[in-house]
């Protein structure tokens, strides 16, 4: 069985043909990272812009460099929501498009659910765990009892962590993506700024980013600091955070396999100390390889088959949506 998975949430452009036998046939990704660089952080005009100009060339590359056959597509798989909606509009089009040419199923597929079920790509997880997703939007964390059962355990109530890292690096003039950029400078670094780490002596698996980006800025205006030692006082902050809610999570629910998703889980401070603390303390860890944690079609494409497999497909004329909870996606079609 063969699926043709769709990824445009963000500003990557995302192919995959996947097969439940052969696993990934053919993948292929484009970043936007140029495009929006003069700006600092991604702008969804621009982003819709370059999605419309680049599914089908990519679609004619992937096809060209795999030697498949379209038509042995069984069904189109295609993140439905969350992320940019014009983004968004462009994937599900394309997707619907397909569709509706080949006569073949539609399986709209969660952009979280697709970044839990990264890891499986390399190896499988024993159910229940726990999912901590880091990325530019989401900063959430989940209990995973099966695929398809999902509980909300909290998350950030305002700024996600990768959004925060983008901001932090535009706000020292670093450049865009800032993640990177700050995990670098980070290195050569102290962690000496006394910086915020909010909500994490509270009992709650909530989180707070924005009055540390508050704090960072007020410090840069100040014009007295060092930017090597500013990246690593506002990483260790952001790790303090993320530590301490996901061994609360681990507390409060008793499981103790956890799953670290999103673009920021490629962070190698993250890798590092998450890595650690699952010494200390006995726990297992997940961490998919870095090129599976930033947006790809190839988890889209691992979360559709699954669905497919259960029978879960959607009404030809689906429309996206920015923002359903995970918790909630495809009932009223599945």
């Amino acid at each position: 069985m063969h699926t043709l998975a769709v990824e445009t949430s963000c500003d990557e452009t995302a192919l995959c043909i996947y097969s439940d036998q052969e696993r990934v046939v053919g993948d292929i990704i484009l970043s936007q990272a140029k495009v929006h660089f003069p700006y600092g952080g991604v702008v969804p005009e621009l982003s819709a812009r370059e999605h419309t100009r680049n599914l089908l060339p990519l679609l004619d590359r992937l096809l060209k460099e795999t030697g498949f056959d379209l038509k042995k597509i069984d069904f189109i798989s295609f993140t439905l929501t969350p992320g940019l909606i014009l983004s968004l509009v462009v994937g599900v089009s394309f997707a619907k498009a397909l569709a509706y040419a080949l006569e073949k199923p539609l399986v709209p597929v969660h952009h979280l659910e697709g970044h839990i079920y990264s890891v499986f790509l390399e190896k499988p997880v024993s159910y229940p765990f726990l999912a901590l997703i880091v990325s530019g939007g989401h900063t959430d964390l989940y209990l995973v009892e099966d695929f398809g059962r999902y509980l909300f355990l909290g998350g950030t109530l305002d700024d996600a962590v990768g959004e925060s890292y983008d901001k932090v690096a535009k706000l020292m003039g670093l450049g865009y993506p800032g993640g990177p950029i700050i995990d670098r400078l980070a290195k050569e670094g102290k962690p000496i700024y006394n910086l915020p780490r909010p909500m994490i002596e509270e009992d709650t698996l909530n989180m707070s980013f924005s009055g540390l980006k508050t704090a960072v800025r007020r410090l840069v205006e100040t014009q007295e600091y060092s930017k090597e030692d500013l990246s690593a006082s506002f990483q260790k902050a952001v790790m303090d955070i993320l530590e301490r809610k996901a061994l609360l999570a681990m507390e409060k629910t008793g499981v103790r396999r956890l799953v670290i998703v999103g673009g920021v889980s490629a962070n190698s401070e993250l890798r590092r100390r998450f890595s650690e603390l699952s010494e200390r303390f006995g726990f297992e860890l997940h961490i998919p390889h870095s090129r599976l944690s930033t947006d790809n079609a190839q988890m889209i494409a691992y979360a559709g088959m699954e669905r497919f497999k259960r029978g879960i497909t959607a009404p030809e004329d689906i429309n996206p949506e920015p923002n359903v909870p995970l918790e909630v996606f495809g009932r009223e079609w599945s």
